[in-house]
């Protein structure tokens, strides 16, 4: 625990002589949030990094996280503490098949989840969150959305708008790994629980759930319901966060569902990026301003700047 907190107390020391500022995904560890500047989803991280004075952003998340940092941030550094924490589904897109797929619907806007590589966002015309994803798929004059990398996200955005959307073959590996069965299961278990699901889960989880929202709005729901139990159907470092922002009530998993990815960034690791300045974000100016074409217009949209 002394080694713990004293790599805390060095970090924050580090933070304050470099400039730096510390943005945290909810999926971090709750170590991870002792060192935090700001703790919140894809779509708040996004905003944060847009409007940060700070010389350095360290991010602590996975690989797109801090790339989209960069591309808000071209003249900052960006860490990323662990060069090996990827999300497996920016990986999930072929830039070639995605191409074709637009020649084949040339009239199609193409829509991209901000869980995708700098070079995806290029090629595409707006970006979106799971807090936003509806808001910006109706916001667009296409009737026909093209819409990477995750199928479940796409199918939940498919089921609000009265536009067709072709769906990407992707999805989450760990809100994938969600089952009806275990869901029904937890919901006979805690009778009084409000069920709560990300919309990267199957559609026949989506379908058991009272609520289906971004990480974010499930605090936000969290702290505004009348249920003192909830159900919460995403990674499980959501509900640390939970528990952490609202220490009255009880959260419980069906069952727990771990991102290793996003577990991958330590304490230690955090300081040795800072102490070392590693490991940078590099992009290509070509990819980084196109791509931030798309972010700039989700962000634009979502917040009316």
């Amino acid at each position: 625990m002394l080694k713990e907190q004293n790599l805390i107390s060095e970090i924050k020391k580090l933070k304050k002589k470099k400039k730096a500022v510390i943005l945290v995904h909810n999926y971090q560890l709750p170590e991870i949030y002792e060192v935090a500047d700001f703790i919140g989803d894809s779509l708040e991280l996004s905003r944060k990094a847009a409007e940060t004075t700070a010389k350095v952003i360290v991010f602590c998340g996975v690989d797109f996280m801090a790339e989209s940092a960069k591309i808000l941030n071209p003249d900052k550094m960006v860490l990323l503490p662990v060069l090996e924490a990827k999300c497996p589904m920016a990986g999930q897109v072929s830039i070639e098949k995605l191409r074709k797929l637009q020649r084949k619907h040339p009239e199609a806007a193409t829509v991209c989840y901000i869980n995708t590589t700098a070079e995806t966002k290029a090629v595409c015309d707006i970006c979106c969150t799971s807090a936003n994803a509806i808001k910006i798929v109706n916001s667009l004059p296409n009737k026909k959305i093209i819409f990477v990398p995750d199928k479940n996200l796409a199918n939940y955005v498919s089921r609000r708008t009265d536009k067709e959307i072709i769906s990407w073959p992707g999805f989450c590996y760990v809100h994938q790994q969600f089952r009806a069965d275990e869901v029904k299961k937890a919901k006979e278990i805690f009778t009084r629980a409000e069920t709560i699901a990300h919309p990267e889960c199957p559609p026949e989880v989506i379908d058991l759930a009272d609520y289906v929202c971004s990480t974010s709005q499930m605090l936000k729901r969290a702290k505004e319901s009348k249920a003192k139990e909830f159900i919460i159907l995403t990674e499980v470092g959501m509900l640390e966060r939970l528990k952490r922002e609202v220490p009255e009530k009880k959260f419980y998993s069906a069952p727990a569902k771990i991102c290793i990815q996003q577990k991958k960034n330590r304490l230690e690791a955090v300081y040795n990026s800072l102490l070392l300045e590693r490991y940078k974000i590099r992009l290509s100016e070509e990819i980084r301003s196109k791509a931030k074409k798309a972010l700039t217009k989700m962000l634009e949209i979502s917040y009316g700047k």
